[in-house]
C-alpha cells in the first residue's frame, strides 16, 4: 500500500546545524569550529556561568518550587526585569506605564509572536531585513503571515563595512508601515554595528516614512560587556518617542541556550491601549505552544532580582566579552604577521561573537577539506571558536587558502 506522505520532498539542510554534525563526525585532532552560533570557553568546551549554577542548585532546594503551568504570557516578575534591563531603570516609558514584556521561546519566539502579532492585529505585511541577516529572520516573518520580504543594503564587502549610504536610500524607498528588522547590538552575522550618529540618521528616516521598529536582542551585554552600552539604540528609539517591539534572548548573555527563555518587550505610546494588546497576545500564544516553560525564566528572574547576583553575572558577561575581544586581537595579530594578503582591522572593528572575515566561499570550502576548519560558506566565524592553542593553526590555514586561491575582485 502506497504511502500518502509520498508527496514530502526532502527539505535543505539547516547549514549551522549540517556544520556541527561534520565537525563532530571529523576524527582529525587539529579540528577546529568556527561555526556553532555559542559561547566556548578557551578550551574550546561550552561554558555554563557559575551564577547560573548556583542559582539552580538553590531552586533544586526550593521544596516551594511547583511545575505548575505559568500563565499564558509567563512569569511577570521576569518580564518585568528584562525590560528594565532593555530600557533602563530610569525609563520614562516604564515610569508612565508605557510598556510591558511577555515571556516567549528564546529570540526565535519573540520575533515570531510579534510578527503574528504585528501582521493580524495592524495587518502589516512588508517587512525589511538586512542583507545579510540571521537566517530565520525571514522563515520566522513569512511563517507569521508578512507576504512582502525586502533587504535593505548593510555590508560593503569592499570595504567590509556597512554600506550605510545604501542602507538610508532602501529605507527612505520603504512604504510607510514596513516593519524594520533592526540588529539591537552585535550584527549578526557581520558584527558590525552603526555608530550612534548612523542611529540617529536611521530614526531620523524611520521617523519620516512612518516605519515600524522591530529589534531583535540576542547579545545584551554579551557584545561590549555593558548592558546599558549594547542596548543603546533601543532607548534611543524609544526616547524619540516610536512604538516599537524587542526581542530579547537569554541564550547567550546567560548561556541558558536550551531552555529557550526569552522576553518581547513592547513600547506603546498610549498605556490604556496595553490590556487589549496583552488579550490578544495571549490568544496568539495560547493557539501556538500555549504556554512557557518556566526553569530558565526562574533562574534570569531571580539573578535579575538580586543585587550580589545581578553583579555577579554582570562579571560574567564582561568576561565572557573580553575573551572574544582578545581573540579578535590574536587573530589579526597572527595574520599580519604572516603577510597574509588584504587589510584585517575589520576583525577588530566588529563586535560580538561573530566575524564576516571576507573569506569567498571556495577559500572557506578550502578551509573546511583541508585544514578541518568548519565555518559558514559566506565566511562567517564564531571568534569564541578561537583559543590560544588554535589561533595561529586558523590564521595559517586562511593565509593558506587566501594565497591559493586569490578572491575576484
Amino acid at each position: 500500500m502506497s504511502s500518502r506522505f509520498a508527496v514530502v520532498e526532502q527539505g535543505p539542510p539547516i547549514e549551522v546545524f549540517q556544520l556541527n554534525k561534520l565537525f563532530t563526525d571529523d576524527t582529525n585532532k587539529n579540528k577546529v569550529n568556527l561555526g556553532v552560533g555559542a559561547y566556548r570557553d578557551e578550551t574550546g568546551k561550552p561554558w555554563v556561568l557559575p551564577v547560573v549554577q548556583k542559582m539552580e542548585k538553590l531552586m533544586a532546594a526550593d521544596e516551594t518550587l511547583l511545575h505548575e503551568y505559568l500563565p499564558v504570557l509567563g512569569l511577570e516578575q521576569f518580564s518585568n526585569l528584562s525590560v528594565s534591563m532593555l530600557l533602563g531603570e530610569d525609563s520614562s516609558a516604564i515610569s508612565e506605564g508605557k510598556t510591558f514584556g511577555i515571556q516567549v521561546l528564546s529570540g526565535t519566539g519573540g520575533l515570531r509572536i510579534g510578527a503574528e502579532f504585528l501582521n493580524k492585529h495592524l495587518k502589516y505585511t512588508t517587512f525589511y531585513y538586512s542583507n545579510p541577516t540571521w537566517e530565520n529572520h525571514h522563515l520566522v516573518f513569512v511563517n507569521s503571515g508578512f507576504t512582502q520580504p525586502r533587504v535593505y543594503r548593510y555590508w560593503n564587502p569592499k570595504t567590509r563595512a556597512i554600506d550605510f549610504d545604501g542602507m538610508i536610500e532602501d529605507l527612505k524607498n520603504a512604504p510607510e508601515n514596513s516593519v524594520i528588522l533592526l540588529h539591537a547590538c552585535a550584527h549578526n552575522p557581520t558584527g558590525i554595528d552603526p555608530t550612534h550618529e548612523q542611529w540617529i540618521k536611521i530614526a531620523d528616516v524611520m521617523e519620516e516614512r512612518k516605519l515600524f521598529p522591530f529589534f531583535d536582542s540576542a547579545y545584551q551585554g554579551f557584545a561590549s560587556g555593558d548592558l546599558d552600552s549594547d542596548a543603546w539604540a533601543v532607548r534611543y528609539f524609544v526616547k524619540r518617542g516610536f512604538e516599537l517591539v524587542c526581542a530579547q534572548s537569554y541564550a547567550k548573555n546567560f548561556g541558558l541556550y536550551n531552555e529557550r527563555v526569552g522576553n518581547l518587550s513592547v513600547v506603546v505610546n498610549d498605556p490604556k491601549l496595553i490590556p487589549a494588546m496583552k488579550s490578544q497576545l495571549t490568544w496568539v500564544v495560547r493557539g501556538m505552544y500555549s504556554n512557557p516553560p518556566a526553569h530558565g525564566a526562574r533562574v534570569v528572574a531571580n539573578v535579575l532580582a538580586d543585587k550580589k547576583l545581578f553583579d555577579e553575572w554582570r562579571d560574567h558577561i564582561k568576561m565572557m566579552s573580553s575573551r572574544v575581544m582578545q581573540m579578535r586581537d590574536a587573530l589579526r595579530a597572527e595574520l599580519i604577521k604572516l603577510g597574509t594578503p588584504g587589510n584585517w582591522d575589520h576583525i577588530v572593528k566588529q563586535i560580538g561573537l561573530f566575524s564576516y572575515t571576507g573569506l569567498t566561499s571556495k577559500q572557506c570550502e578550502h578551509l573546511i577539506q583541508e585544514h578541518h576548519i568548519y565555518l559558514l560558506k559566506s565566511g562567517r566565524i564564531n571568534i569564541c571558536g578561537l583559543n590560544p592553542s588554535n589561533v595561529e593553526y586558523v590564521a595559517r590555514a586562511m593565509h593558506d587558502a587566501i594565497t591559493k586561491f586569490p578572491a575576484q575582485e
